[in-house]
């Protein structure tokens, strides 16, 4: 996908119009990376075990994600240079195996992606999930090999982005959740549940989402001390327009659950949404799920071909191939073999579940020891701190991510 030009910082660390729109899209990417089908899926579960209690878990997460976004997006966009990168110019061979966690892990998970986009086709329209999977993935095909693919991508997210928000808003007005219950569950939480909050933080910045912003706005040619603020406030951003996601999608189903509705075994979700307002709300899940998969299906291709790429030595024809291939091969995979099978999917939840924390450590490493590598910027010790307190999570997701491999083979 190519790179557009944009137009330089001005004074004050004020940024052109253009560059604002590639900020804002890149906020967006990270943000649609993350809601995902799994992200709906995990949001539903934790509300009809938790109900409101879940709340707490919800803000929790939110504040931790913020404070490993923070350092990720900081330390990419300031030293100018892919997450891999500076894995090599930490250890040699780091990065490319930091790479290879992710390129793996992305694979079999887009499967599931396209698996989603299908599903949502079935409830908006009643195609065959598996056509509406073929579907989806032409579609996202097209957008990688329009002429301006960089500046679709940033609106297609953006768009997407606000539909889902915006159908989500709608069902959980109609259902009509306890607020009020919601809001004091944050301060005096009935029950705290650390597996919950946990499950959130790995579903929201693990494996390739807490990257996909922020090589979205290198490849837009934004980068450098110059920029702090504005890559500072979009990191926040995104992860408080996922979190905005969460929380709607949250109040929603808990409307449902609190009125004492059985969404039953399976689709959860898409019961909740029915319940709420009948078959309009079946479609309206539809839509949403679908947005949800093919922006997820975008931002996984995207940043997977980043991480297995230079940005300086890969042609934009040759990113292009790799992109489509990336999607043609995962959609192929769904079509001929439906959803990805369990042992895969447990395989790419511990690649994933050990990309973040060695990533992120050659993040803080770098921040922490490597100034040579952040053009002279002066990085702040409370942000470190923060971060490194972050990243003592993420060994426990690894942690977490490992036992289901063991246990496959106990």
């Amino acid at each position: 996908m190519a790179s557009e030009p944009t137009t330089e910082g001005r004074p004050g660390g004020r940024l052109a119009s253009s560059t604002r729109s590639t900020l804002l899209g890149a906020m967006f990417l990270m943000a649609t990376s993350a809601i995902g089908p799994g992200f709906i899926t995990q949001t539903t579960t934790f509300t009809v075990q938790l109900g409101a209690a879940f709340a707490f878990a919800i803000v929790v997460s939110i504040l931790i994600d913020i404070a490993l976004q923070l350092n990720v997006w900081r330390v990419i966009g300031i030293s100018g240079r892919r997450a891999q990168e500076l894995g090599n110019l930490v250890v040699p061979g780091l990065g490319w195996v930091m790479a290879g966690l992710l390129v793996l892990g992305g694979l079999v998970f887009n499967v599931g992606n396209v698996s989603g986009a299908g599903l949502g086709l079935d409830a908006m329209l009643g195609l065959d999930p598996k056509i509406g999977g073929a579907i989806s993935a032409v579609v996202a095909i097209g957008i990688f090999l329009s002429k301006k693919a960089g500046v679709a991508v940033d609106r297609i997210v953006v768009v997407l982005g606000l539909v889902m928000i915006a159908l989500t808003a709608y069902i959980a007005i109609t259902s009509g959740p306890p607020v009020g219950e919601a809001l004091k569950n944050v301060v005096l939480p009935e029950e705290i549940d650390f597996l919950a909050i946990t499950t959130l933080v790995g579903g929201t910045v693990g494996g390739y989402i807490v990257y996909a912003g922020a090589h979205r706005l290198l490849d837009s040619g934004v980068s450098g001390p110059e920029h702090v603020r504005s890559i500072t406030r979009g990191s926040v951003t995104g992860i408080v327009i996922t979190g905005v996601m969460r929380v709607l999608l949250f109040l929603a189903i808990l409307g449902v659950v609190t009125a004492g509705v059985d969404l039953g075994a399976e689709n959860q979700a898409a019961s909740a949404f029915q319940q709420a307002a009948g078959e309009v709300g079946l479609r309206v899940f539809g839509v949403v799920l679908w947005a949800a998969a093919i922006t997820s299906v975008i931002g996984a291709s995207y940043t997977s071909v980043s991480f297995a790429t230079s940005r300086t030595g890969t042609s934009d024809r040759t990113r292009t191939v790799l992109v489509v291939g990336f999607i043609a091969v995962t959609s192929l995979a769904y079509v001929l073999i439906g959803a990805a099978p369990t042992t895969l999917l447990v395989f790419a939840g511990a690649f994933n579940g050990l990309l973040l924390p060695i990533g992120i450590a050659v993040l803080l490493w770098v921040a922490t020891f490597r100034s040579d590598l952040l053009n002279g910027y002066r990085y702040p010790r409370w942000l470190l701190g923060v971060g490194w307190a972050a990243w003592l999570l993420t060994l426990y997701l690894a942690v977490r991510s490992i036992q289901p491999v063991i246990d496959l083979f106990a």
